[in-house]
């Protein structure tokens, strides 16, 4: 049963709190160039995610030059046992806020104090680190996830005591060489704490209270709360006392007793998780950072101006997508929390229990969303949220700039519309008068993060009757099939088209006249978006619907061609391979609805909106669009870039990383070699990418509990890097190094070539191989030509 049914049963008690709450709006009275109206929409944005079962509460703060213009309690900090209401008082477990409201401020302290230096090696404090080629790792790689640590320990084996976890960090392998590649780990920040501990002589708890909290009067923030708080603590989820996952027969709900598994077998003090606190010492510390280190001239200095200044500038190198300061995220994989709107020196953090600040200095603006979204049962999910709360926010300070302060602006920085965008500057006129179905998911959102679900409904005119979900459901997070069900905010039936069906049927379709689509597609053949419009066109046709497309960016470009064209045998030709083309086919979807309708000749009432802003040779992260997951596993543009030639091998025996924290940047089995793979892969030149031999042990999906050997891959140049030929390499070495163990004929579902298979068998050379394509590359271009809908 999922979180929102569970939540079914106390929504009704949530809008009954809502009115009867102590919720305190500060701030009415203040200076001009704020929008009340505006950031009043917060209201209904949080509503909605409760009342969609994504968490059972929160508590908003916002502060701007100084003063609370926005701090509210939404819903309830605790459904089980029982109901109780949230309050803006509520602490909460901090999660991964602890790194940077906590650990690397007492590391920077150290640094002003001249105890440590920030390139000093990790081994010089923690004896035997070096082991296993560590040696070059400093505190600077630790503070920006650089390392080349992996994210964790292996969550499934218990341990206690924080010596114990120390011992085991130094005997990790790198999983990439240090200051190369960013990946977010928590045994960096661990290792920080100990740090802070062995170099002062305090725990991390006293040092940073002594140090940070209490000269800032931060007076309910701490690691272990006191138990006569435990009633205005939020729950988290029934754990065992040190095991993971949650749940079983020995759990016991966690108040007060941090929920990360690591943390909470170091005793609940750890660098990275273990701190408590409220919205309301948050603002203080946020205070304290747009204050250059102080609240005010009249108090004392806890970081020096400089120190706050090196904090929050990137600190990892250009040739790296991810930027992060000392601590902070400034713009990588993790920062959707910072809306749309914030500049780009605008930093923050995120915690997986649901909570979340962002700061401005250009607006002098603070940003606090505390939730408990894991309670009660660990389901909910509030990444969308927290940027929508930014954006909000952003859209009403926007007139209140700093007054010394210009924003950069770049020449080339390109400002994309989405179709929903051009729709909503037109103000629908595209479909008044119309009843509508919607075929969308997560993913259909406009500048403000606001849905197309939402904006459909509420505009004049236009009657929304019925919405359709393709693969991973109408929320983006399923990766089986899903079932038709109702939307919670809406109440329209939502027929899924990853379930009993693919196709929609003649009911599923009455009393529509047309359906609008809107989904991200990734630019590849095996997607399965495409699919799912395409069939949505052709029952369309008989059924005399217009079809009206809202189209949205190529991430990875639409300059580039790559890869076989479809057999067209059935092996080959259906859901996975609808029409005959490339692997990387370089359209946006609304260029593919037209060459499908054309060139399948299904003969829909078609009309693309298109993007206002977008060229073909645009990535996704030079749209100054948010990225929003388009499945569950593919979560950054790096990993798109990836998808064409590592999701290739995906119906093979390889995980390609579902189940771990970067999926589609790393594959491997139980049976490889990774350190010869790695080495015969790299031998072979392959433009524009590296890889490393990696270990992991997947959660989910393929080997899932299973110790892997494989390879990672860090694309180095985009502009260069070949994906598919990528992965017609790692086919071809992986047939040679393991021909009893990998599974070959496997690969020509995706790829859509038996040729290839035979070749790969065969032993042709792999740069062979792909050079052959270019017969078909160039017939693909012929067909999509007249198609194209951008320069």
């Amino acid at each position: 049963m999922n979180f929102s049914c569970r939540f079914a049963s106390y929504r009704k008690i949530v809008c009954l709190c809502l009115l009867f709450l102590p919720i305190a709006l500060q701030g009415q009275e203040i200076r001009q160039g704020i929008d009340i109206k505006q950031l009043s929409e917060i209201d209904a944005a949080v509503l909605s995610e409760i009342e969609a079962g994504e968490l059972p509460g929160a508590v908003v703060l916002v502060t701007h030059r100084g003063e609370t213009i926005y701090r509210k309690a939404f819903g309830h900090r605790a459904v089980r046992p029982l109901a109780e209401p949230m309050t803006v008082d509520t602490i909460f477990d901090l999660a991964s806020l602890t790194k940077v409201i906590a650990t690397a401020p007492s590391v920077m302290a150290l640094v002003e104090e001249g105890v440590i230096r920030l390139r000093d090696p990790v081994s010089r404090y923690v004896p035997d680190f070096e082991q296993y080629g560590k040696e070059a790792v400093t505190i600077e790689h630790l503070l920006t996830h650089v390392s080349g640590l992996r994210p964790d320990f292996p969550l499934e084996q218990e341990f206690e005591g924080t010596e114990i976890a120390v011992q085991r960090a130094t005997e990790e392998l790198l999983e990439a060489s240090p200051g190369e590649r960013f990946i977010y780990s928590d045994i960096n920040f661990l290792l920080l704490g100990a740090i802070v501990e062995r170099v002062s002589g305090q725990s991390l708890a006293e040092f940073s209270h002594r140090r940070i909290f209490a000269p800032l009067g931060m007076t309910e923030t701490f690691f272990h709360p006191p138990a006569l708080l435990r009633a205005r603590i939020a729950p988290t989820e029934a754990c065992g006392r040190l095991a993971w996952p949650c749940g079983g027969p020995d759990a016991e709900m966690l108040r007060g007793t941090v929920h990360d598994p690591t943390a909470r077998r170091m005793g609940g003090i750890a660098g990275h998780a273990g701190l408590f606190g409220t919205a309301d010492d948050l603002a203080q510390f946020g205070a304290m950072v747009l204050g250059g280190g102080r609240l005010s001239e009249e108090t004392p200095a806890v970081l020096s101006p400089l120190t706050v200044a090196r904090m929050t500038t990137p600190a990892t190198s250009r040739f790296l997508n991810e930027q992060r300061g000392l601590g902070w995220d400034i713009d990588s994989r993790y920062s959707s929390n910072r809306g749309d709107l914030f500049s780009s020196r605008s930093f923050g953090h995120t915690g997986f229990t649901g909570t979340s600040i962002w700061i401005d200095p250009d607006t002098s603006t603070v940003v606090v969303f505390l939730s408990n979204r894991v309670h009660p049962d660990g389901d909910g999910n509030v990444t969308r949220l927290r940027g929508r709360v930014a954006t909000l926010v952003a859209a009403a300070v926007g007139d209140g700039l700093s007054d010394s302060v210009t924003p950069p602006v770049s020449v080339d920085q390109r400002q994309t519309l989405t179709g929903l965008d051009v729709l909503v500057s037109d103000q629908f006129a595209q479909l008044v008068g119309r009843s509508i179905g919607l075929l969308t998911n997560h993913t259909g959102r406009d500048r403000l993060g606001r849905s197309t679900v939402d904006l459909l409904n509420d505009a004049a005119g236009v009657e929304l009757k019925a919405l359709f979900s393709p693969e991973h459901g109408i929320r983006g997070f399923r990766d089986d099939a899903v079932n038709h069900s109702r939307h919670p905010a809406t109440d329209l039936p939502i027929y899924s088209l990853y379930g009993p069906t693919r196709r929609p049927t003649n009911d599923m379709l009455m009393g529509l006249d047309t359906v609008v689509v809107d989904l991200q597609d990734v630019g590849t053949r095996f997607y399965t978006y495409a699919t799912t419009m395409a069939y949505m066109m052709e029952m369309a046709a008989t059924q005399d619907i217009s079809i009206v497309v809202l189209d949205r960016p190529n991430p990875i470009t639409g300059t580039r061609v790559e890869g076989p064209l479809l057999d067209g045998t059935e092996e080959t030709t259906g859901f996975t391979g609808y029409f005959s083309m490339p692997v990387r086919h370089g359209l946006t979807m609304g260029e593919l609805a037209l060459l499908f309708n054309h060139e399948k000749r299904i003969n829909a009432q078609l009309t693309v909106i298109p993007m206002r802003g977008w060229r073909r040779t645009t990535w996704f992260d030079e749209t100054g669009l948010p990225w929003v997951n388009p499945s569950p596993n593919l979560r950054s543009v790096a990993q798109a870039t990836l998808y064409p030639g590592i999701g290739v091998l995906e119906q093979t025996n390889i995980s390609v990383g579902r189940g771990t924290d970067t999926p589609f940047e790393q594959l491997g089995a139980p049976w490889v070699d990774g350190v010869e793979l790695a080495r015969v892969l790299n031998s072979r030149g392959i433009e524009g990418a590296q890889v490393y031999p990696v270990a992991f042990t997947p959660s989910s999906s393929k080997y899932s509990g299973q110790w892997c050997e494989g390879i990672s891959v860090l694309v180095t140049d985009r502009s260069q890097f070949r994906p598919v030929r990528l992965g017609v390499e790692i086919a071809s070495a992986l047939f040679r190094l393991h021909p009893n163990d990998f599974d070959l004929d496997a690969l020509v579902r995706l790829s859509g070539s038996s040729n290839l298979v035979e070749r790969i068998r065969g032993g042709d050379d792999p740069e062979s191989i792909t050079g052959d394509w270019e017969v078909g590359e160039n017939v693909w271009r012929q067909t999509r030509r007249p198609h194209l809908i951008y320069p």
